[in-house]
């Protein structure tokens, strides 16, 4: 399957996501990568989802 975030994209968005402080108390859920979550809006925009 082709992917939706190619390299060259998430090297040139990378320095435009803020970086995420660890929390030590109560961490709760982990994050989602950036590259999924940036896949998953690609993917938004480019098939139309409402």
């Amino acid at each position: 399957m082709k992917s939706l975030v190619p390299d060259d994209l998430r090297d040139r968005i990378a320095p435009l996501l803020p970086v995420r402080p660890r929390r030590h108390r109560r961490p709760g859920r982990l994050p989602v990568p950036d590259r999924v979550a940036l896949a998953g809006i690609v993917y938004v925009l480019r098939k139309g989802v409402a």
